[in-house]
């Protein structure tokens, strides 16, 4: 059904549980509850390495005497590798085979995990991370193809959908959690190791659940394509992660941006017009459901990890928390995450996919409001709980219906290129987020120190504006959900 949030329970039946594989609709002996744990595996590998060296970055600077700049590299090339790869992955996932991809994606993983955990140069370390990024940007798109071509759109693929976003938006809490409790009990190099085990477990299940067979509709890999989108993402995640040394209106970002949008307008003339099989076909984005999607899951990237960013600064640069507390302070968004998810179906069900959405929306923009007044006196039961259980949970909703909003009426070959679209929104928003709220934090900082205001309540001070501005960002979206996001009938809403 174009156009809800929700997909629609009219196309429910007793085989919308049963498997739809690419390279077999209805082709029997699929589990489709052991491909939803391959899926949900793989996400939580990803999005756990988004964020489980935040908190170790100190040690292994320490450790393997990184030079002043350069350890947040260990950061960034997974970011540069990943964003700028995402479209690139989504598109052999539906050319390769969704099992060939897979394996290949986490044998890459593990070995730069590996690797990783074994460094002793700075270089290595970062490669690693790089290592990483590519493999994830293989991962992150197949993971949510396989619930795409597995689940019948329905109840069935609205439950699949909810388990996933939950994963999506827990992952990235547990990856700060877990990074602090390996960090300080053990070393930092265990943020590495303890993705070998997972990486053997998602490669098992991916051996017995997911189709071996190649797509029925094959095509030639738009080398062309892949360049010139590989490169316009890349260089604009470059560009943004490098304005915390160079000044937005400096020449350097300038022209690093400007050369972005120029490859950008270059890869749409050339899927557009020239590519026979492009690795974008632009036609998806006709359909309003495509953009919409994309445009809020951009949002909602900036939003977490902005908050999870800004939030862990200010336990360890304010409260003065270690990496332990700090990351067990993260447990209410985390509980709050799984809430929203496991309530979204229910919510859209009773008043619709436009409504479940915006509303999940502004609970998250509540909460990030609520963060903005943040002091140096604030306690964590009284000023920090309540915020993370708001924003988490409005998360949580809001995550499971732009995706089940996202992926409607997708034909399945085209399933790869769409969850490398919404993984690329959410992948990019949130380096265009964190960029754009680090300079207005600092400046925040900046004039409060001007002020005369002591250090910590200057600090507090930036990190309540970036704060702030989330929580605007977060309502533009809900306007765009309120205007560009049909409200369905309500006996087409999900049936719980």
């Amino acid at each position: 059904m174009p156009g809800s949030a929700l997909p629609s329970s009219s196309s429910t039946s007793p085989g919308a549980r049963s498997a739809t594989a690419a390279s077999g609709p209805g082709r029997a002996g699929v589990r489709p509850g052991l491909v939803l744990a391959t899926a949900c595996l793989c996400q939580l590998i990803v999005t756990l390495d988004a964020s489980i060296v935040n908190i170790a970055l100190p040690a292994m600077g320490r450790s393997l005497g990184f030079a002043d700049g350069a350890l947040p590299w260990v950061v960034n090339a997974y970011a540069l590798a990943f964003g700028g790869l995402l479209l690139l992955g989504g598109r052999i996932a539906d050319l390769a085979g969704h099992r060939r991809a897979l394996l290949a994606g986490l044998a890459v993983f593990g070995i730069a995990s590996v690797l990783g955990g074994f460094a002793q140069t700075p270089a290595q370390l970062i490669g690693a991370r790089a290592g990483q990024g590519v493999a994830s940007a293989l991962l992150a798109p197949i993971s949510l193809t396989l619930i795409m071509v597995t689940y019948t759109e329905g109840a069935a693929r609205a439950r699949a959908l909810g388990i996933w976003s939950m994963v999506t938006a827990a992952g990235s809490a547990l990856g700060v959690l877990l990074g602090g409790v390996l960090t300080d009990l053990l070393d930092w190099r265990w943020v590495f190791f303890v993705n070998v085990p997972l990486v053997a477990l998602a490669a098992l299940l991916a051996a017995r659940s997911v189709a071996a067979a190649r797509p029925k509709r094959e095509g030639r890999l738009d080398l062309v394509g892949a360049v010139l989108g590989t490169g316009a993402m890349s260089t604009l995640v470059y560009g943004l992660m490098e304005t915390d040394r160079h000044p937005w209106t400096s020449a350097r970002t300038l022209a690093t941006l400007g050369a972005a949008v120029l490859v950008g307008i270059a890869f749409l003339a050339w899927e557009a017009r020239f590519a026979s099989a492009p690795i974008v076909r632009l036609g998806v984005l006709r359909g309003r459901t495509a953009w919409v999607a994309s445009l809020i899951v951009t949002l909602i990237g900036a939003a977490m990890l902005v908050g999870f960013y800004f939030c862990s600064l200010h336990l360890q640069n304010v409260l003065h928390y270690g990496p332990l507390a700090a990351g067990a302070a993260f447990l209410p968004f985390c509980a709050g995450v799984m809430a929203g998810s496991m309530a979204a179906g229910r919510l859209g069900a009773r008043f619709g996919g436009r409504a479940t959405l915006t509303g999940g929306l502004l609970l998250a923009g509540l909460g990030m409001l609520w963060f903005g007044g943040l002091g140096v006196d604030s306690g964590y039961l009284t000023a920090f709980v309540g915020p993370s259980v708001v924003t988490s949970t409005g998360v949580g909703i809001c995550m499971v219906a732009n995706t089940a909003m996202g992926t409607s009426g997708v034909a399945p070959h085209e399933a790869g290129l769409v969850s490398g679209l919404l993984n690329a929104g959410r992948q990019c928003g949130g380096s265009i987020g964190l960029a754009v709220l680090s300079s207005l934090a600092t400046a925040a900082t900046r004039d409060a120190a001007g002020a005369g205001r002591g250090a910590l309540e200057a600090l507090a001070a930036g990190y309540d504006r970036a704060f702030v501005v989330t929580a605007v960002l977060l309502a533009v979206a809900a306007l765009v959900a309120v205007l560009f996001v049909p409200a369905p009938p309500r006996k087409a809403a999900l049936r719980a």
